[in-house]
């Protein structure tokens, strides 16, 4: 959706690292006590940010460049409505993501955890306005 190396062209993009937005559930599938991208069923009609990819996974590809300062990731959103976001709570996760070759089976997992930003999953982040 974005041109993530800045050379004016979409169709050579993904190679170059870049962030995400996924909800994450627990998924027995990607192995025990495992979370993966939570899939969109079929026939169910989600309220999707305008920047969805089109996969029929909880998945967004924003184009937002994440700043990094210490002990600190600033992601910088502009919401339409504040509200819809509010109370919502986050955690930050440093870890593998294995991809299947299945949409649905499922196509993303986490894997092979290395940090977790509040040390245990307990989603203490916090939206700042």
């Amino acid at each position: 959706m974005f041109d993530e190396n800045g050379d004016n062209n979409t169709d050579n993009d993904g190679n170059v690292w870049h962030s995400h937005w996924v909800v994450l559930q627990p998924n027995k599938r990607c192995g025990k006590d495992a979370l993966g991208v939570v899939d969109i069923p079929k026939g169910s009609k989600p309220r999707l940010p305008k920047t969805w990819p089109g996969l029929p996974i909880l998945l967004d590809s924003p184009g937002w460049n994440p700043t990094f300062a210490k002990d600190t990731v600033e992601v910088r959103v502009p919401f339409e409505n504040i509200g819809a976001v509010k109370s919502m709570s986050f955690d930050g996760v440093t870890a593998g993501l294995r991809v299947n070759q299945s949409v649905h089976a499922p196509l993303l997992c986490v894997v092979n955890v290395m940090d977790i930003a509040s040390g245990d999953l307990s989603l203490s982040g916090k939206v700042d306005q």
